[in-house]
């Protein structure tokens, strides 16, 4: 007896987290499936679990899309989300709505590239009559036909073709395949409407890359490139056949010459459709590298960049779009570069058929990788028509800018343009991160600020707010030259901004770039007065009142404007000096807040009302000390200047100070000695590194060449003054014209030598055309 078991299969599905698409228009909803094979008795069997989602494409999602109304037909239509998830999907919505996918209110109008279109039906293949797949015998015995019974019977098996359906079963009618493809090698010469119609049956099994085989067999691909190379030097001759200009006084020659051209128009656009379905197929099976390379040997890139003259949209989308696949491979550009594809390119930009422009766009940005075929790009004018399809083409279009932007001669010539005729409040990201960066540079930044440049930033960055057009400008202000001194005039309206309840990202760009205006022409002291500014930096000093970034800001500035006597002792008399040591405390493990105060007391120690301060009325020396010794070598750098300057005008300090650095010298002999043991009669005597011992601490009185070199000649009374340093440029055994951050020789316009220590740069940024010669890390 047979025995049958009865299964049941339970399938079960569990919502689940609901999120937006990272890149589209679209919700995502995750959910689980559990399947269960169910015996005869209801017992589970078999039991397994998937995880899956599921997209929901938004395409009327816009601006003013009524966001509560769309989440409830959302939750409604779609079984996997909850009811009580329905503020959730609204939130996500909404999120959707403002997210920087819609560029102020308005999508983005540039397209995604598409395949090419398949070819139109066309006059060959347009018959009364239907085909049917059981009368292909009848279909074959017409190729043994005349010339119009073989395009008959061409246009019938074709229009079997295009149903994909059909594919199999033709595949399997070998009489049928030979048949075509012997017809074709035989008579494509006689009839263009014959060779279309052949080609466009081996283009539909093209199509699928399983069939490639059966075009191969046939040799199809070889025989279409034959067939391209005739029909394109027939247009040569039909160009100079119909080119003869007409006699506008001989009206019989005007009457013959229309006729004439209205047949070649005809056989134009006959040509056009057999060589747009030939160099599909050949798209098709390019998609193989070896094939591609056969193409490529029978010279496909001539012929491709040749076919670029012609004004059919259709067809130039498709060569095209087989140049952009070719041009990834270096000897196809070559090749391209040799038949000046840029000046054909040229002239598709701008074009009326937004597909093609895409399309040729995108071949540019391949093509944009090497340098000769960049300079060949702004010889034919293509910057300006760049520049104009920001708007509607603007990642691409941007990104070709950017390539063309490497070389400095290019920059300045759409950089101002892109910049000012944007008309919107707030530019878009890739456009003003491109500036951002090319300002960076001192060269660029020099072109930027030509004419009224300059001017005209300030005048929109403070028009709108703008925190990364203010950021430009920063990055602008950092380069020392004649362009630092251009912002001189603008110094009132940077100021006017701080304090006012603004944006605090714009607010830290416009304090960085008063930061940066070290010149020594600034009256800073009035500038401090008139926009009441010191009772702002000294309220943001204090330790959480604000946001690091703008405290450190704050810092910056403070050391800028302290350059000069007057403003130092102007701040040091408000109390700032103790605010900073407080910041200091709070901030000790922040390298770059601790690098900043320092060069706040180093400036500080140069002015006499302001030393005295320091030295007698705070602990900022003590705290100079303990960061003597600090791993970050800027801040020892900056440590060391200040408590050069401090041992001299006070001998209390200066003990202290020449202690410490014997202190420091024995450890670090005597744990070489320890590390390497070394014999004990030799470590009595030097180290092998050549560091004398000293092993009583009252002998560095005895010894000051211990810090100070023979030709310094700095007496351990602390006589001599700071501009000591200016006539012999010696610091703790240092010439400061080798120092990493020295200026040139003589004093700034503060009474400071000019080899101090310039201030110290941000880790906001760092000048790429300058040596980058300190990093911030863990003490």
């Amino acid at each position: 007896p047979l025995f049958t078991s009865l299964l049941y299969l339970k399938v079960k599905v569990k919502g689940g987290n609901v999120d937006v698409h990272p890149t589209e228009k679209a919700l995502v909803v995750h959910y689980e499936v559990e399947a269960t094979i169910l015996g005869e008795t209801g017992d589970p069997m078999l039991g397994e679990r998937k995880e899956s989602q599921k997209i929901i494409r938004l395409k009327s999602l816009n601006a003013n899309t009524d966001i509560a109304s769309l989440a409830r037909k959302v939750v409604e239509e779609c079984k996997l989300i909850h009811p009580s998830k329905l503020p959730e999907v609204e939130q996500l919505l909404f999120y959707l709505q403002n997210r920087r996918d819609m560029i102020h209110g308005r999508e983005k109008k540039e397209k995604k590239l598409s395949k090419p279109k398949d070819p139109p039906p066309f006059e060959g293949m347009e018959i009364d009559e239907i085909a049917n797949i059981n009368d292909m015998d009848n279909y074959i015995d017409l190729l043994y036909e005349d010339n119009a019974d073989k395009v008959r019977g061409s246009a019938l098996i074709l229009q079997l073709a295009r149903n994909p359906d059909n594919l199999e079963e033709l595949l399997q009618n070998e009489t049928a395949l030979g048949a075509l493809a012997r017809v074709l090698r035989e008579d494509w010469k006689q009839s263009v409407d014959l060779a279309t119609n052949i080609i466009y049956i081996f283009f539909c099994f093209s199509s699928f890359s399983q069939f490639h085989g059966l075009i191969t067999h046939y040799k199809i691909g070889a025989l279409c490139m034959n067939i391209i190379d005739h029909e394109l030097k027939r247009h040569d001759l039909w160009q100079d056949e119909f080119s003869i200009e007409d006699d506008p006084d001989n009206q019989s020659i005007k009457k013959d010459y229309e006729k004439t051209y209205k047949k070649y128009q005809g056989l134009v656009v006959k040509q056009e459709q057999l060589l747009r379905v030939a160099l599909y197929l050949l798209l098709n099976l390019a998609e193989d590298t070896r094939t591609e390379l056969k193409m490529r040997n029978k010279n496909i890139v001539h012929m491709l960049v040749k076919t670029l003259d012609r004004n059919n949209f259709e067809l130039l989308i498709l060569v095209v779009s087989f140049l952009k696949k070719l041009s990834i491979f270096m000897e196809n550009k070559n090749d391209m570069a040799e038949m000046d594809i840029i000046e054909k390119l040229a002239k598709l930009i701008p074009c009326d058929h937004e597909d093609l422009l895409n399309i040729t766009l995108r071949l540019l940005l391949n093509l944009s990788f090497d340098t000769n075929l960049r300079n060949k790009m702004v010889q034919v004018g293509l910057l300006p028509k760049l520049t104009a399809l920001i708007g509607n083409f603007q990642q691409i279009a941007m990104c070709i800018l950017d390539h063309i932007s490497i070389d400095d001669r290019f920059k300045s010539m759409f950089l101002m343009k892109m910049l000012f005729e944007c008309a919107e409040e707030r530019m878009d990201l890739e456009l003003i991160s491109f500036c951002i960066n090319l300002a960076a540079n001192k060269r660029n930044a020099q072109l930027i600020c030509e004419g009224n440049g300059l001017k005209m930033l300030m005048k929109k960055a403070l028009k709108f707010k703008d925190p990364l057009l203010m950021k430009m400008i920063r990055n602008i202000s950092q380069h020392d030259g004649p362009t630092k001194h251009l912002f001189t005039d603008y110094v009132g309206d940077l100021a006017a901004q701080i304090g006012n309840d603004e944006d605090e990202e714009f607010l830290i760009e416009c304090l960085g770039t008063l930061a940066n205006l070290t010149i020594s022409e600034m009256n800073w002291e009035l500038v401090l007065k008139k926009y009441n500014l010191v009772p702002y930096l000294k309220d943001r000093l204090r330790p959480g009142a604000a946001e690091d970034d703008l405290v450190l800001e704050v810092v910056i500035m403070i050391g800028t404007v302290s350059m000069d006597p007057s403003c130092a002792t102007m701040l040091a008399k408000s109390g700032i000096i103790p605010a900073l040591i407080e910041l200091l405390n709070a901030q000790q493990e922040d390298d770059e807040f601790v690098c900043q105060i320092v060069y706040v007391f180093y400036q500080m120690v140069f002015h006499q009302e302001t030393r005295d301060v320091i030295i007698k009325e705070t602990q900022a020396p003590a705290y100079l000390i303990d960061l003597m010794h600090d791993k970050n070598s800027e801040i020892r750098k900056v440590c060391d200047n200040t408590l050069d300057i401090i041992a001299e005008y006070d001998e209390e300090w200066a003990k202290k100070i020449q202690s410490e650095k014997f202190r420091w010298h024995n450890s670090q002999w005597l744990e070489m000695v320890e590390n390497r043991q070394m014999d004990e009669n030799e470590c009595l005597i030097y180290g092998e590194d050549g560091i004398e011992p000293y092993i009583h601490e009252g002998d560095i009185l005895e010894r000051p060449d211990l810090f100070y070199n023979a030709d310094a000649m700095i007496p351990s009374d602390g006589a001599i003054s700071p501009d000591f340093f200016s006539e012999f440029r010696v610091q703790n055994g240092d010439i400061l014209g080798q120092h990493p951050f020295v200026g040139s020789i003589g004093m700034d316009g503060f009474g400071q030598p000019a080899g101090v220590p310039q201030r110290p740069t941000t880790a906001y940024g760092y000048r790429p055309d300058e040596p980058f010669y300190y990093g911030f890390g863990d003490r």
